[in-house]
């Protein structure tokens, strides 16, 4: 595409853009003004951006059954042992000590430790508990789904009889029905087997739902890799499974991240499932939703923190994923 030249025509786009840029963030950015509010100011008929006094308590009762003060030494001890990990992590790549999967192994095994020890130190709400429920639900969805969808994918990408394409149909249609068509069928399971209120169950149902969507675009990304490859590596001594976990998943790892992102989007914010398949059990959508309905004015702010405090993790996770992100979107659209 070449560049734009006309200087008025440039500054049209980048207009453009830039309120556009707007309009999207602008919803955030109003919610994370509106949680730093008291209830008094967060519910003013007359908006303000600035010209209020902020205040953390929102965070504070949000995320704590203790006085905010009170929990500054758990605060600066979580602050100690992250510093330590990520200095450990970055020494470690830069002087090779481990190699860079069991270096990141490592960090996010101290780092899941750390949640899950906070609560038997220290007095936390109930929303952090709704915190935990989504780690652990979208951690348990991303890994069984990458790992069926990477197996599938790589199958039907390698198999191309016409059962193949039945199979693609199949798990396409599947894909395109409402969720109320797996909620209902997955509530009587629940009950009868006694998995209603229960993460497993949650993780069996997202499944079920993401697993078409991660193999079709697993098998997008590995269609794209030459079979050449493959054989050439088991003219040399490797077995199928052996070229696919050595010399594929390599090749194809950005795509793979690609996928793990979009998968672990649907499960951080399914509102529909949890709320249906959950009595307590909660997941952070949820317990918004319970914030955003309370008659208590305080609530307006709290939501408004919840928002901020569910945003901020995937926030996190795209920053640290984005060049493995790009490669993935851009994976096969060159081929020399």
């Amino acid at each position: 595409m070449d560049r734009v030249k006309n200087p008025v025509l440039r500054a049209f786009i980048y207009l453009a853009l830039f309120l556009i840029v707007v309009y999207s963030v602008m919803p955030f950015v109003w919610s994370l003004i509106t949680s730093f509010k008291f209830p008094v100011e967060a519910n003013n008929p007359v908006p303000k951006f600035i010209g209020f006094t902020p205040t953390m308590s929102n965070y504070a009762k949000l995320w704590l059954y203790m006085k905010s003060s009170d929990f500054v030494p758990y605060a600066l001890g979580m602050l100690a042992i992250i510093t330590l990990v990520t200095v450990f992590a970055l020494v470690s790549i830069k002087n090779n000590w481990l190699s860079k999967p069991m270096t990141n192994l490592i960090v996010v095994l101290v780092l899941l430790g750390m949640l899950l020890l906070l609560p038997q130190i220290a007095n936390m709400s109930k929303f952090y508990n709704y915190f935990l429920n989504s780690i652990i639900v979208t951690l348990g969805t991303l890994v069984i789904s990458i790992t069926i969808g990477c197996v599938g994918g790589y199958a039907l990408a390698r198999y191309d009889k016409i059962w193949g394409v039945v199979i693609l149909i199949a798990a396409l249609g599947f894909r395109a029905l409402p969720r109320m068509a797996f909620v209902l069928p997955y509530y009587y399971i629940g009950q009868i087997t006694h998995l209603y209120d229960t993460r497993i169950l949650l993780i069996i149902t997202m499944v079920a739902i993401n697993q078409p969507f991660t193999i079709w675009m697993l098998r997008s990304f590995f269609m794209d890799i030459p079979k050449e490859i493959e054989e050439a590596a088991m003219i040399d001594g490797a077995g199928r499974l052996t070229a696919f976990t050595k010399v594929i998943i390599p090749i194809a790892w950005p795509g793979i991240i690609t996928t793990s992102l979009f998968t672990l989007l649907l499960a951080y914010n399914e509102f529909l499932l949890p709320k249906i398949l959950t009595q307590a059990n909660w997941t952070l959508p949820v317990a918004i939703a319970s914030y955003t309905s309370g008659e208590d004015a305080a609530y307006r702010a709290i939501a408004a923190a919840a928002s901020v405090s569910i945003t901020i993790p995937i926030i996190i996770v795209i920053i640290f994923f984005q060049k493995y992100l790009v490669k993935g979107l851009s994976f096969g659209a060159v081929k020399g």
